[in-house]
């Protein structure tokens, strides 16, 4: 790494804040992509801890000036190659800005600092009695500007949506060293164009978020969850229709392979409460009173009996719940060492069934196992190719291929909450057309205009 961007780094922060070792520089540069898709990391690096918005700006407007690369990362817990350093690069660690400013319990918003994690605010909350915040995409590691640009979802969206939902309003580093602010506690605002939503989502290209304001909601008294079994999968994508169609918005609806949910059980040495049936739909229900739960647990066991359902089980306990959730947490882990690629596409819910038969026919084709777990009830769905040695087969171009011609055949996303990273560019051409690439580049362009920022990522 270049000395003088060195030198001029502790000018900014101070020389204990910046790390130009090899050894320790390295755990910065990439993030948990699988290996054999995530992109070469270079590791000719310098890593830069920041404490402010005015500091970022300092090191953006040397960076813009002198056109060299920078990236910001969080917690590294990118499944897209988006935290991953592909050349010599300024990288921007967000970890010491990480305080909670303030939650207004009469605007119902938590205000932090981008290093906050998502750790940071579940045990923020875990104190309070009436709120909490709902988003969860499974990795506490994650840091709350991280989950902003890469519009975190996770199990929940199917009542609240994903990150785009809940953030107010947001502070954020230009690449040319300018600090704006987008949006804030007001319900409605409807002057100008929609910065706040360009930034979220956008994978750290068009600018660095530094402060929050997020959405915080009311606690439910009660919450349970419901699990149900059936043979088909065909018979839980209707289920889970005729449950919207019902009125119910479950808190989250999970859709899981019998065999990936019992090789996770068996990993961690606990027992899945249903050994029947191929298909396995995990609900967890929240509601104010304790009837009203129960009401929702009977109409949901209706719904999928009338729907071929083979076996429901009511996680009464809050042990019984917590090991459900614990499994299924420990679904991607426990097949870590075999994942090749992680897909997650998104396709509408009507279109599921035919996704979903489409996967099996490419595993049928080329005898890949591909393991199918997801969030059904905003129709996310998780495709990991599997191996035994997590190396690609000799068919993985052709099976990814038909994988994602699929998705849009159905017409869905190529990613629905992992993004596209540095390892999904390529594909982008498939869901858009040219004028709206070009569009988005030139967007991106009027951010960033000499390409400094996470170059080669999203676009």
């Amino acid at each position: 790494m270049n000395e003088n961007i060195i030198r001029k780094m502790q000018e900014i922060v101070g020389e204990d804040w910046v790390v130009s070792d090899l050894d320790k520089v390295s755990s910065y540069c990439e993030d948990e992509t699988e290996k054999a898709v995530k992109p070469k990391v270079c590791r000719d690096c310098v890593v830069v801890k920041p404490a402010s918005a005015e500091e970022i700006s300092e090191i953006m407007k040397y960076a813009n000036e002198n056109k060299y690369p920078v990236m910001a990362r969080g917690g590294g817990t990118s499944l897209s190659g988006a935290a991953v350093a592909i050349m010599p690069t300024i990288i921007i660690s967000m970890e010491r800005m990480n305080k909670i400013i303030e939650v207004d319990e009469t605007s119902l918003t938590l205000e932090c600092e981008a290093g906050v994690t998502l750790l940071d605010i579940v045990e923020l909350f875990s104190k309070h009695d009436s709120l909490y915040f709902p988003i969860h995409p499974g990795d506490e590691g994650a840091q709350v500007g991280g989950m902003v640009v890469m519009n975190a979802g996770g199990v929940r969206a199917v009542r609240y949506g994903v990150m785009r939902d809940q953030v107010k309003g947001l502070e954020a580093v230009l690449p040319t060293g300018e600090i704006i602010h987008a949006g804030g506690k007001l319900i409605k605002n409807n002057a100008g164009l929609d910065l706040k939503n360009l930034l979220i989502g956008s994978e750290g290209i068009l600018g660095i978020v530094t402060k929050v304001t997020l959405s915080i909601k009311p606690k439910d008294k009660h919450i349970g969850s419901l699990l149900v079994s059936f043979e088909n999968d065909s018979d839980a994508v209707k289920a889970v229709t005729e449950i919207f169609k019902s009125g119910i918005k479950p808190l989250a609806i999970e859709y899981m392979e019998k065999t990936a949910i019992l090789r996770a059980a068996e990993d961690i040495g606990m027992t899945w409460p249903s050994n029947v049936g191929n298909v396995d739909l995990y609900f967890i229900v929240s509601e104010r009173k304790e009837d009203d739960l129960y009401e929702m647990y009977e109409t949901i066991v209706g719904i999928c009996e009338e729907n071929n359902a083979v076996e429901s089980f009511v996680a009464e306990s809050s042990k019984e719940q917590k090991t459900l959730l614990e499994i299924r947490s420990h679904v991607y882990p426990s097949m870590h060492k075999m994942v090749v690629d992680a897909i997650d596409a998104a396709v509408p819910i009507n279109n599921l069934a035919k996704y979903m038969e489409g996967i099996k026919k490419i595993h049928g084709k080329y005898g890949v196992e591909i393991s199918t777990i997801g969030h059904i009830g905003d129709g996310n769905m998780h495709n990991s190719i599997l191996t035994e040695d997590a190396e690609k087969p000799e068919c993985y171009d052709e099976i990814v291929d038909e994988i994602f011609n699929l998705v849009i055949e159905c017409e869905g996303a190529i990613t629905g909450e992992h993004g596209v990273g540095k390892v999904r560019n390529e594909r982008l051409k498939l869901q858009f057309t040219e004028k709206e690439l070009n569009l988005m580049k030139a967007i991106k362009n009027v951010f960033d205009p000499n390409n400094i920022l996470n170059p080669g990522t999203a676009l």
